[in-house]
């Protein structure tokens, strides 16, 4: 295993992030406190120190497991949870991003973490309510605190992070260092917004699902369709997101792995600064993931992997690319031009 520095902060973290929402049982498909141990061990013989849960995995189980197994080494681990979703239903004030549930939903997690203080808190999806200040300014006095060390943003629009983090600059709060977005090779969107803006932020990517709710592991084909959950898609997503999956099983007979790995890789080989999350149901899942690591696609499986899975970005992107507007902006001298930040 080998780090990296967490977007455009010092912290140190591993290139593979272990998802511990699989972590209890409650909601009826993760793993029990034994064998989530059996990963939590099986990813730190592998040298990973970066933990992800959030407060509302599992009814808090997920929490609760990771402060168990960090406790003989706190201080070894970044550990990152999340806050946002709610925590009590039917109360308005404990759900949302607002000052008032970031401060409980911290301090509860801190009690079910066994912790002093939380490496990374994420706010973990946009609720439309809270002004953008309120929350800067809520997580920049936890870090005054000391409660938590660095801030993240997940699941929201990019135009809304940039401006967070250009406000929290501006003010000399603490900005976002990282992001977490949803990215695979079934699922692309990411690049038309969030990851030019990551890169050009420097902040860390995440991503969560990057083997497409399980499309990508091998074990769905024409015949063999996922019939639920997130897996499942409308008749045309389905027949593309099939035809991803054959070229990923192919590519991985041809190196000899397995689909997950080729899927895992790919994500790690993209163009930012990208930290996988993987998650699992039991340690041969994740003894898989973690194979990722000695996988290295060549050019020719990248361009035929990015032919098949290939995205229309929309507008403006495939407006102000195109060559006649090229032509225009630039009067005829565009590729005549050493541009560096050409492909961003």
């Amino acid at each position: 295993m080998r780090y990296k520095l967490l977007g455009r902060s010092g912290l140190r973290v591993s290139e593979l992030a272990l998802g511990t929402m699989t972590f209890g049982e409650e909601w009826g498909w993760g793993a029990s406190e034994p064998e989530s141990r059996r990963m939590f061990d099986a990813y730190a013989d592998a040298g990973g120190n970066f933990l992800d849960t959030a407060n509302r995995y599992t009814e808090g189980t997920s929490e609760r497991y990771v402060g168990e197994f960090i406790s003989a080494d706190r201080d070894h681990w970044v550990v990152a949870t999340k806050y946002t979703l709610w925590t009590r239903r039917e109360d308005p004030n404990f759900s949302g991003n607002h000052r008032k549930n970031m401060i409980q939903a911290c301090e509860a997690s801190l009690k079910r973490l066994g912790s002093d203080y939380i490496d990374l808190s994420w706010v973990h999806a946009w609720d439309f309510t809270t002004p953008i200040e309120e929350v800067m300014r809520g997580l920049d006095d936890l870090v005054s605190a000391g409660k938590v060390l660095y801030v993240g943003i997940s699941d929201t629009p990019a135009w809304i992070v940039s401006r967070a983090n250009t406000i929290a600059d501006f003010r000399g709060w603490s900005p976002f260092v990282g992001l977490q977005i949803r990215y695979s090779l079934i699922d692309r969107t990411a690049e038309a917004d969030l990851l030019p803006m990551a890169r050009a932020l420097d902040l860390a990517v995440t991503p969560w699902s990057v083997l497409g709710a399980g499309v990508l592991t091998g074990k769905y084909s024409r015949g063999n369709e996922p019939a639920d959950g997130r897996a499942k898609a409308g008749a045309a997503t389905r027949e593309r997101n099939l035809e991803i999956a054959e070229s990923v099983v192919s590519i991985a007979e041809q190196i000899g792995c397995t689909p997950s790995q080729v899927a895992i890789a790919w994500v790690r080989q993209q163009d930012a600064l990208v930290i996988p999350l993987i998650g699992a149901r039991n340690l041969p899942q994740l003894t898989d993931n973690l194979g990722a690591l000695d996988v290295r696609l060549t050019d020719d499986q990248l361009a035929r992997l990015d032919e098949v899975s290939r995205v229309d970005l929309g507008f403006p992107h495939n407006f102000v690319t195109d060559p006649n507007i090229l032509d225009l902006v630039s009067g005829g001298s565009w590729e005549r031009l050493d541009n560096h930040r050409r492909g961003r």
